[in-house]
């Protein structure tokens, strides 16, 4: 006999929207990046001047504009879910195109972040801190990547749990951000 999702076969998870499978994922990845704040967080607490002169290189105008970028393309996905659920099918497709452009924003900004480390010499060894600078804000980029590949996906597959499921990815991919840029740029 078939169970149907109104039996909740997910438990709690089936209460979520979009697709229980997501929030498996979601609830993997912000443990996953919360080890890594942790683990950034100690090695800041046992080398506080190596970080404070790494927190001194970075730009956080840079990290501002695009913690503003995330947070916009986050309110244009959750709008294309709400058109969605009234049947503005073409309206919840250009928010969500809206949402994915911001994201490549993202990637354009934090791509010439890189560069700029680069061209002063400083990479994923130069120190503690931008070996974990690196590998957290990479991890992250990663994320935004597959972040906009999957708005894009279900720009074209538009039910509203393919919304819901995507746009719930998308929202973990700025809630991490929203935790990581103060806690690398700004906090000493």
């Amino acid at each position: 006999m078939d169970v149907t999702r109104e039996e909740r076969p997910w438990g709690a998870l089936s209460d979520l929207p979009g697709h229980p499978m997501m929030w498996v994922l979601i609830l993997t990845e912000v443990v996953t990046f919360g080890l890594l704040f942790v683990t950034f967080t100690v090695a800041g607490a046992v080398k506080p001047d190596l970080f404070a002169a790494g927190r001194a290189q970075l730009d956080p105008v840079l990290g501002g504009v695009n913690t503003l970028v995330l947070i916009t393309s986050g309110w244009l996905a959750a709008l294309a879910v709400e058109a969605r659920m009234i049947e503005r099918r073409t309206a919840a497709r250009l928010l969500l195109a809206g949402a994915a452009a911001l994201g490549c924003v993202f990637i354009a900004i934090k791509i010439a972040e890189y560069t700029a480390k680069a061209k002063a010499g400083i990479g994923l060894e130069t120190d503690t801190f931008f070996t974990l600078y690196f590998l957290l804000t990479g991890f992250h980029l990663l994320h935004v990547v597959l972040g906009v590949v999957i708005l894009a996906a279900v720009a074209g597959y538009d039910s509203a749990e393919n919304l819901k499921t995507g746009t719930a990815f998308w929202h973990m991919v700025d809630l991490v951000w929203v935790v990581m840029y103060p806690l690398i740029y700004l906090v000493g």
